[in-house]
């Protein structure tokens, strides 16, 4: 018969266990140690930026000199998320993209805003992207002077910015720029042409104000012919009414009641 083994006295478990403690406790504190001198070690440290991407109003030389003093922490510490909202702290910068490439150094691709427009009053210094986006900017960077000024409710800048770009071909037959377009508190559009025509367009969606701005724009040359008169001397025209359109021109006043019948 095979020989029953004797249990394993209390003293040696406890010795065993006590031994397996201590090695993990030493095993864990040489982690630590090692992740410590890791973090800490100076050859860590952010040394570079690598800036991509959109660099039209800004400088990679500047935009390094800007940010590179409000990030803390090293290649394994610092913050991407609290880096990237310092890069688009930086004007004109509407995303910044920011990755670690070891072992100290930071790529950054960046997308700057497109202006398209002016937002807000003539004092304002906001601007419209393409993407119906308000951003702040010094106006002054703006390369071209030939930008439309929208204005609207507050978090209504893509909706004036679509009506806009609906619009704005319309004119053309008459030899007109759409120079602003400003949509009221009670959902109300008003437009102004380059030449100082402002023109009243009622409320509605691109599809509702569309054929209104149509119906003016295919009758106009002849109704001012009429009076001796180019498109050009319009001084304001309401195409609120269903049938036709009021309009006021330099020296004249008249109601057109249904302009798309007038030869």
């Amino acid at each position: 018969m095979a020989a029953t083994p004797l249990p394993t006295p209390f003293d040696v478990k406890l010795m065993n266990l006590t031994a397996t403690v201590l090695f993990a406790g030493a095993l864990v504190t040489g982690l630590a140690s090692g992740l410590w001198w890791l973090l800490r070690h100076p050859g860590f440290s952010i040394a570079g930026i690598t800036v991509q991407g959109d660099v039209a109003h800004n400088s990679a030389v500047t935009l390094r000199a800007n940010v590179a003093p409000r990030l803390s922490g090293n290649f394994f510490t610092l913050d991407l998320a609290a880096a990237r909202r310092a890069f688009e702290a930086a004007p004109w910068v509407r995303q910044a993209l920011v990755q670690r490439e070891f072992p100290n150094r930071l790529r950054v691709a960046l997308q700057e805003h497109q202006p398209v427009a002016y937002w807000g009053r003539e004092s304002d210094s906001r601007l419209v992207n393409s993407f119906g986006e308000v951003f702040e900017a010094n106006v002054g960077d703006v390369e071209s002077e030939a930008l439309p000024r929208l204005r609207g409710p507050e978090g209504q800048s893509a909706q004036v910015l679509g009506m806009y770009q609906q619009l704005a071909p319309i004119f053309e037959p008459i030899d007109a720029t759409l120079e602003q377009l400003e949509l009221s508190s009670r959902g109300g559009w008003r437009a102004q042409l380059d030449g100082g025509a402002v023109l009243e367009l009622g409320r509605g969606t691109p599809e509702e104000v569309a054929p209104r701005v149509q119906r003016f724009v295919r009758t106009l040359t002849q109704v001012v012919a009429r009076y001796g008169r180019r498109p050009s001397s319009v001084e304001s025209a309401d195409l609120r009414h269903g049938d036709g359109y009021a309009l006021r021109l330099r020296g004249v006043t008249t109601l057109v009641p249904d302009a798309a019948k007038k030869p």
